[in-house]
C-alpha cells in the first residue's frame, strides 16, 4: 500500500473524528474506531473503541467541550493495510475564537483498513506542554490560529 493511495482516506477518517468531537457526536466519534481499538485521552484515560461512544456521552452532556483544530504533520504506511497519522492540534473554548495554548496537543492515529473501511486502532491525544520552551508553544499556536480564524477543522 502506498501513502498516495491511503492518505486521503486516513486524512478523512481523522477529519471525521475531530468533526464528531466538535459536534459533540459521541456515536459518530465511536463508530470510527475498530472494536478492539483504543482511545487515550488528554488526561490519560484509556477506552476501548467499542466503548468510546459510551465514554463520551456523559462528557458531552455535562461539560461544554472546546473544539479542535489540527494540522496533519505526517501520514505514512506502517505495514500492509495500516497507516500512521501525526498531527498538532489545539482547542478553541466555547464562545471564543482564540486557541487555549494550555490545551495544545499532539495527536496520533493508527488506522487499519478493515472490511467496512478504515477504522482507528489507536487515537492518542498527548498534551503539548513544551516545558521551558515558550517559543514552541508560540510556534504551535501560530500554526493553528489561522485555521481557527477560518473555521477549518483539519489542514
Amino acid at each position: 500500500m502506498t501513502v498516495r493511495a491511503a492518505e486521503p482516506a486516513v486524512r478523512e477518517l481523522y477529519r471525521l473524528l475531530l468533526t464528531a468531537w466538535n459536534e459533540r457526536d459521541a456515536d459518530g466519534f465511536g463508530k470510527l474506531f475498530a472494536d478492539d481499538g483504543v482511545m487515550v485521552g488528554f488526561d490519560g484515560s484509556q477506552v476501548r473503541g467499542a466503548q468510546a461512544a459510551g465514554h463520551l456521552r456523559p462528557i458531552f452532556a455535562d461539560h461544554p467541550t472546546a473544539s479542535y483544530v489540527a494540522r496533519v504533520e505526517e501520514v505514512r504506511p506502517v505495514g500492509a493495510g495500516a497507516v500512521l497519522l501525526r498531527a498538532i492540534a489545539g482547542m478553541v473554548p466555547p464562545g471564543r475564537k482564540e486557541l487555549s495554548p494550555e490545551r495544545h496537543t499532539i495527536q496520533t492515529v493508527l488506522a487499519e483498513r478493515q472490511p467496512e473501511g478504515w477504522r482507528i486502532l489507536l487515537f492518542q491525544n498527548t498534551p503539548a506542554q513544551y516545558h521551558g520552551r515558550p517559543e514552541e508553544t508560540q510556534r504551535h499556536t501560530a500554526a493553528l490560529q489561522p485555521l481557527a480564524d477560518d473555521g477549518v477543522t483539519v489542514a
